[in-house]
Order: C-alpha cells, then sequence, then structure tokens
C-alpha cells in the first residue's frame, strides 16, 4: 500500500503530507488514521508507546472519546530525507465541559512507501476557557482560508 506523497520531501510535499496527517486526525475516524502507519509503527505519545495498527487504533480511540469537539491545527517546522518535523496545537474539551489547548511537536519517518513508521510526539497543555478558543470551524477538516499556527501567534 502506497501513500502519497513519498519521500525524499520536497517542502511542498512535506507540506502536502502534513495537511494530510492534519486532515486526517480531524476527522477523528481511529480505523481510518491508523491506516497512514506502517503496519508495526512505533510511537511515543506522553507516557504511552504504542506499537502497531491494534494499539495505535485502541489509543486513537480513546483520545477521541476523552478529548470531545477535537480541533487540530498542524505545521511544518522542518523536513529531509523521509523525516518530517512538525509543531502543532489542538483545542478539546473534557465530558465536564472543560476546555484545553494542547501544545506540541512530532518527529516524523516514513517508510518508502509513504507510510509513518515512527512518530515521536512532546505534548503540553493548560485548561483554556471558552473564550480563549481560537478552534472555532465546524467538525472536520480545518477550512483552507481559517488561520494558521503562525498567524493566531501560537
Amino acid at each position: 500500500m502506497s501513500r502519497p506523497p513519498l519521500p525524499p520531501f520536497t517542502e511542498d510535499s512535506a507540506r502536502e503530507k502534513v495537511r494530510l496527517a492534519e486532515d486526517g486526525w480531524n476527522s477523528r475516524n481511529a480505523a481510518k488514521v491508523t491506516l497512514a502507519y506502517t503496519r508495526d509503527s512505533q510511537w511515543r505519545n506522553r507516557a504511552e508507546f504504542p506499537t502497531g495498527h491494534a494499539e495505535i487504533e485502541a489509543f486513537l480511540t480513546r483520545k477521541w472519546n476523552r478529548e470531545l469537539d477535537y480541533r487540530l491545527i498542524k505545521q511544518l517546522w522542518t523536513f529531509g530525507g523521509n523525516r518530517i518535523a512538525v509543531r502543532y496545537a489542538y483545542e478539546y474539551h473534557d465530558d465536564s465541559g472543560q476546555w484545553f489547548r494542547a501544545y506540541g511537536n512530532e518527529n516524523w519517518e516514513f517508510d518508502a512507501d509513504g507510510l509513518m513508521a515512527r512518530r515521536f510526539a512532546s505534548i503540553n497543555e493548560h485548561p483554556i476557557t471558552q473564550a480563549e478558543r481560537k478552534f472555532h470551524w465546524p467538525l472536520g477538516r480545518r477550512p483552507d482560508d481559517h488561520p494558521r499556527l503562525d498567524d493566531l501567534g501560537l
């Protein structure tokens, strides 16, 4: 299975890969998102270390069951060969209605077919009020004309 764009990445293909990843995660469809990773993909996400499709899909399912009204923006930081680094922010609320904004960085490594073989994420989050939210598009894909992280001062 091939998942273009394929490495080695150019600036344009790296930006496209980042946007496709953002779109997938904003779908909150764990089964579909999992298909972007190799069968034995290795992750580090905070204190969790899922490996392989089953663990990744279970992780994402738990995540989006907890993080309600999830909206994410990813932005290319740098790239080279088969690797991409991104920074991102996302907003969500918990089941009590408390909103949060999370900030992070991810390092990605892809196989020759464009599937992500390794994902290392570092994340910090803090509570925000509903008035402090910056991500207001309808659930799903971020509109093309929505401000990026730099535009929002994030």
